[in-house]
């Protein structure tokens, strides 16, 4: 790939992300009050406004109005575990990784990674982290999981009852027994982790692991190596913004022209969404990334 620089502009991104509210949800092994891995706000669709690369849905239910930054990223299932829509009227409950950048801002605005519509009373649905027991401390909860538990994973990869310790997982479950912690066997079970990198991974090997091509041209999956070389990666809705420091890339689907600092590039073959939630770039990217 050719990195050509063609003319110098500046662009300006909305950076979408959330500020932390009094409730949560999951935690880390060792949680305190001060640990929480995921945010949890709730409420009723009340407004709704659309764009290329996100719909915003303003949501009622307490003191303030927060905001939900939905992207094509974003999972959304109903509460008994089916994948849906969300629309005007729907009571949600929207979780986002306590880790994500923050804007100040009110009303708050978050990027959930997770959002789910309240549709069917006999069954909940919690967002935690669940460790090599199955326990997650903060939500005083343990996992059984038997062959009738149906396991699945957000990025699309096989897992199975062994892959879920020390995971962020969706939980869907009807009865608990009255113990501490409190015990279930659950219906369904998502692995959330289309965001993660293995930490002993090189990323000569996620390259050999997970790669196609293109025309001569080797595509590779855009968050996990650059977060595996230290950059910090946002979500557009379209693409990405991926930046450690002075060095900034904005990525856009779709498009062989991107973002370089305040210089316009250009890729040999256009950025792709092969999987779900995941954007592949030519893996010239990458390389100019390791310099």
């Amino acid at each position: 790939m050719k990195l050509y620089n063609i003319v110098p502009f500046v662009m300006s991104v909305l950076l979408v992300a959330g500020v932390a509210v009094p409730e949560a949800v999951g935690a880390k092994e060792e949680v305190t009050s001060d640990e929480k891995a995921f945010i949890k706000v709730e409420g009723t669709i009340d407004e709704m406004e659309k764009s290329d690369a996100l719909t915003l849905y303003t949501i009622k239910g307490g003191d303030d109005s927060p905001v939900l930054a939905i992207t094509e990223e974003t999972i959304i299932f109903d509460s008994s575990g089916k994948k849906t829509e969300l629309k005007i009227g729907d009571t949600v409950f929207a979780y986002t990784h306590a880790d994500k950048p923050m804007i100040l801002i009110y009303p708050p605005q978050y990027t959930p990674d997770v959002v789910i519509v309240e549709e069917h009373e006999t069954t909940t649905a919690v967002v935690g982290i669940f460790n090599d027991e199955l326990v997650d401390r903060y939500l005083k909860l343990q996992l059984k999981v038997d062959d009738s538990t149906d396991i699945s994973s957000a990025s699309g990869n096989k897992v199975k009852a062994g892959d879920l310790e020390d995971k962020n997982l969706l939980v869907f479950y009807r009865e608990t027994t009255r113990s501490i912690p409190a015990q279930t066997t659950p219906e369904k079970i998502v692995v959330l982790d289309v965001n993660t990198v293995d930490e002993d991974a090189t990323v000569e090997q996620i390259i050999e692991d997970d790669h196609y091509m293109v025309d001569g041209v080797k595509m590779v999956p855009l968050r996990l190596l650059a977060e595996k070389l230290g950059y910090v990666v946002d979500s557009t809705g379209i693409g990405a913004i991926v930046s450690k420091g002075a060095p900034t890339y904005t990525i856009t689907r779709g498009q062989k022209e991107y973002g370089y600092n305040k210089s316009l590039m250009k890729f040999e073959v256009t950025p792709e969404l092969l999987e779900p939630r995941k954007t592949y770039v030519p893996v010239e990217l990458i390389e100019e990334m390791m310099k």
